[in-house]
């Protein structure tokens, strides 16, 4: 089935796209699968004038103009049971605020292109900032470039402003240039805000914006990483709201405290990078310092014992302690540095012969978000939660644990995640073989066997599946694949149900 996304118009550029009024990009290469999910659930068909055809393979419709456009009914049965949030939340959660603020390694920038694309009656301008963009000038610059080449007509005080170079008049032009748009409301959504450097500058510039903002204009930020100036003093004037944070352990990095703690984010499924306060924390001073850090993060109740016998087991226990006192005192001083308030931030304490996560700080681990979503799959009461769930953990497995790193405790605990990892893509598997979405299973069976080749049932499953879909030589390669692998690794021939798939497959190729 051909799908069909309604655009008002696409730029020619292989990078930046324009979007409003139910505009949908095809150049969300990172979300594009997402996408695909939201048109197949589309009850209404889309026409238009002009076709164009993407590298992707999508065809999209091109409308000139806005009078063009028709809005037969939508329906995104996915989104309220799926993504465990309702339309109206989300209207409730973002209405009045200036600035909308997606929390970082959460799909919430997916939701919210749903949401546009349902409700289809506010203005919405997308801006990617590229690789090459790490300041506001430039950013600037190249937000005035694109949307002049939509628009036909955008940033006439916007580009004064810049000659000047005062990052404050070029906040104020952006927004009187917003108020132009002939659009109401307006969202200005600016995706991969990381790429710019967080300085003062940076600083003063989304200060000055969001102070200049019209009424009818709202901007929203996605990015990889988020600092936690200048937003914290916006969520206290009440002009910011941080959406995204529902499945967040400990989250406290946009949260108003009295007495407010550092949140320290580990990011272990990978090669692994920590931010405290969101800024990067990248100099250890050795491996090692790094290494405990990930240790203790992975263990939040462990003995001295347990630390020595994976770190140091041929040294004595005076030399290993006084090894570990001072790598531990080291990773007190990367953490502290990065506070920059004068105090002195242990990540961990110790009681009644335990090392423990310090009462100091607010952790946010992955590994945690990416088990606890495994969890809630084994507990939840209906097909729709458990599908959640296990695609939530899906995604949160970005790649395999410290995959850079080959001491013992990380291959064993990598090894462990891999293997829940592929339970959830066995999960989401059989979940959609239930529901006769068999391509689909296919996809998840197949990629659950690059963690997991050597699952004789998982690779009856593909067979049946392609045997299913009338693959038919498909089918053999996989027996051959799972014959191979068998007695390669495990020096045993397939097994009776397996061989009786052998025989399945030579009685179809012959018909």
């Amino acid at each position: 089935m051909v799908m069909f996304v309604k655009l008002i118009e696409i730029t020619r550029n292989s990078n930046q796209v324009f979007m409003y009024n139910a505009v949908l990009t095809t150049n969300f290469c990172d979300i594009l699968e997402t996408v695909f999910l939201i048109l197949a659930d589309l009850h209404g068909a889309i026409g238009s004038n002009d076709e164009e055809c993407t590298p992707n393979g999508l065809c999209i419709h091109v409308f000139r103009t806005v009078n063009e456009i028709w809005r037969p009914p939508m329906a995104f049965p996915f989104r309220d049971s799926v993504l465990n949030i309702s339309l109206e939340s989300f209207r409730e959660k973002s209405k009045g605020k200036k600035v909308i603020i997606l929390y970082p390694w959460i799909n919430y920038r997916n939701l919210f292109l749903t949401y546009f694309l349902e409700e289809a009656r506010e203005g919405l301008l997308y801006y990617r900032i590229s690789a090459d963009q790490s300041t506001v000038a430039d950013w600037m610059h190249g937000l005035v470039r694109e949307f002049e080449s939509v628009l036909g007509k955008f940033g006439t005080r916007l580009k004064e402003a810049l000659d000047s170079g005062d990052v404050t008049a070029i906040a104020k032009a952006l927004a009187h240039d917003l108020s132009t748009v002939r659009l109401d409301p307006v969202i200005l959504f600016v995706d991969e805000l990381d790429r710019l450097e967080m300085n003062d500058d940076f600083s003063r510039f989304i200060t000055a914006l969001v102070k200049a903002l019209p009424e009818k204009v709202q901007i929203a930020f996605s990015s990889r990483m988020m600092t936690h100036y200048p937003w914290i003093e916006m969520l206290k004037r009440g002009e910011a709201v941080v959406l995204g944070t529902e499945y967040r352990r400990n989250d406290v990095m946009f949260t108003v405290e009295d007495e407010p703690h550092p949140q320290v984010d580990v990011y272990a499924l990978g090669r692994g990078h920590v931010l405290v306060n969101g800024q990067p924390l990248t100099n250890w001073d050795g491996a090692l310092p790094r290494n405990l850090f990930f240790y203790f993060i992975d263990h939040p109740l462990v003995t001295r014992d347990e630390i020595f016998q994976a770190f140091w087991p041929d040294l004595s226990v005076k030399e290993a302690t006084n090894v570990f006192h001072v790598t531990k005192r080291k990773i007190t001083e990367r953490i502290s540095m990065k506070v920059a308030d004068g105090g002195n931030y242990e990540l961990t304490q110790y009681n009644a012969g335990f090392y423990l996560p310090s009462d100091k700080l607010v952790r946010h681990y992955d590994v945690d978000d990416f088990q606890d979503a495994v969890e809630r799959s084994i507990s939840a009461d209906n097909p729709t939660e458990v599908r959640y769930h296990l695609a939530r953990a899906i995604d949160l497995y970005k790649a395999p644990f410290l995959q850079t790193v080959e001491m013992t405790w990380v291959v064993s605990r990598r090894d462990q995640l891999r293997g829940m990892y592929a339970k959830a893509l066995i999960g989401m598997a059989r979940d959609a073989r239930r529901r006769e979405e068999y391509e689909s299973a296919l996809n998840y069976f197949q990629r659950a066997l690059k963690e997991v080749p050597e699952r004789e049932d998982v690779q009856r499953d593909v067979i049946r599946l392609m045997l299913q879909l009338r693959r038919y030589d498909e089918a053999l390669d996989q027996y051959r694949t799972v014959e191979y692998l068998l007695r390669d690794r495990l020096d045993i021939e397939p097994s009776r149900e397996t061989r009786e798939l052998f025989e399945e497959i030579q009685m179809r190729r012959s018909e």
